[in-house]
């Protein structure tokens, strides 16, 4: 029998997410199936290397595998449906994936199983990672200014706004409606 692909909706809190099923060959709707929500890595959907590749090799051998962006609520549908096992549910995450797949793990009890394939922090990553920074070494310099300042003498204050509403045309809106999505 040749793999079968479902794609549903799922109900989430102000929209539904899409998120496609694969079948192990020979699916049998009254057997019970350990499942794996299948996560994609940054920059790609859930149809390339999470679904082509790690979740059609995960149908093939015997799992229900679920590819979708949004964990919490995908646990809460896969545990309505009579062809899984509730108490085998894990998570695969690549790349980013894999870091929103340990972050999930954490807080969503019902996923008994977490593997990251290159799992990262994609927060991190982009706040961290191409700027040189050093955790230890800001840790040192905010010593040394809390040292200053308890001594009375300057303050260090960075201004993360601009200084007057002129310097507005600085300052892009554009990525705040994407925000929502997260």
């Amino acid at each position: 029998m040749s793999q079968t692909i479902k794609t549903v909706s799922i109900p989430n809190i102000a929209w539904a997410t899409a998120a496609d099923i694969q079948f192990p060959p020979n699916f049998d709707n009254n057997k019970k199936y350990p499942a794996v929500v299948s996560a994609h890595p940054i920059g790609l959907c859930k149809e390339q290397t999470s679904g082509n590749i790690y979740g059609k090799a995960l149908a093939e051998a015997g799992f229900v595998v679920f590819r979708v962006s949004d964990f919490r609520f995908v646990v809460d549908y896969i545990q309505t449906l009579p062809h899984v096992d509730a108490d085998r549910i894990g998570v695969l995450g690549i790349c980013g994936g894999g870091g929103y797949a340990i972050n999930a793990t954490m807080t969503v009890h019902r996923l008994k199983c977490c593997v990251g394939i290159t799992p990262v922090n994609f927060g991190r990553l982009s706040r961290e990672a191409f700027s040189n920074y050093d955790p230890v070494d800001a840790l040192e310099k905010m010593a040394k200014q809390r040292t200053i300042e308890a001594q009375g003498r300057e303050r260090l204050v960075i201004n993360l706004l601009p200084p007057s509403a002129s310097h507005d045309e600085f300052v892009s809106n554009d990525v705040t409606p994407a925000a929502y999505h997260f």
